[in-house]
């Protein structure tokens, strides 16, 4: 199997692959993502907006590369580049016109059928490997969401909350999702 690098990922990306995991291209296969994947994103997204108004931290929806390096900004050494549903940003030096440099400081994916493993061992393995404080994984069928925090370099046992009331995001203090917006399903 060969080991690509984001500078390989920059030449075939958009039509080979769209996330890149020590050196592997993984490829989304349609369907696109279902309504209630994209209601999720959208409301999270616009609270998140909101809260973050008037504060140097920058809130993201994929798709936006985020390149998650393990030695070096090089591109030929890079081997690590995700697109995850949502995150956020305190550290605006790891911005760029391409997107993000390092680690954000909180990631949520939404999960879907046909990508719920891969977000629950690769990514999340991923996202602990590069010292993402928070990440949320969020199951729209379970109504339930699975958080997991960083530390001492690992994720601790997740806590799992449903998706009702409120629930604080850690890593960004004074942001929290109200559950009770989401569209009734």
């Amino acid at each position: 199997m060969q080991h690509h690098t984001y500078a390989d990922y920059l030449i075939w990306s958009a039509t080979s692959g769209n996330e890149l995991v020590d050196g592997v291209a993984y490829v989304r296969e349609p369907p696109s993502p279902s309504r209630a994947h994209q209601e999720i994103v959208v409301e999270l997204s616009r609270q998140i907006a909101t809260s973050l108004q008037g504060r140097r931290a920058r809130a993201y929806v994929a798709p936006l590369d985020v390149r998650l390096p393990k030695d070096s900004l090089d591109d030929a050494r890079i081997d690590t580049v995700v697109q995850p549903d949502l995150l956020i940003v305190c550290d605006l030096q790891k911005l760029d016109d391409r997107g993000v440099a390092g680690a954000p400081d909180w990631i949520a994916e939404v999960l879907s059928p046909s990508t719920a493993s891969y977000d629950r061992t690769t990514k999340l393995s991923a996202y602990e490997r590069a010292g993402v404080p928070e990440v949320w994984l969020i199951d729209p069928t379970d109504r339930s969401v699975t958080i997991y925090r960083l530390t001492a370099g690992r994720y601790s046992h997740p806590v799992v909350l449903p998706l009702s009331s409120q629930t604080a995001i850690a890593a960004v203090p004074g942001v929290s999702i109200d559950w009770d917006r989401l569209p009734v399903r």
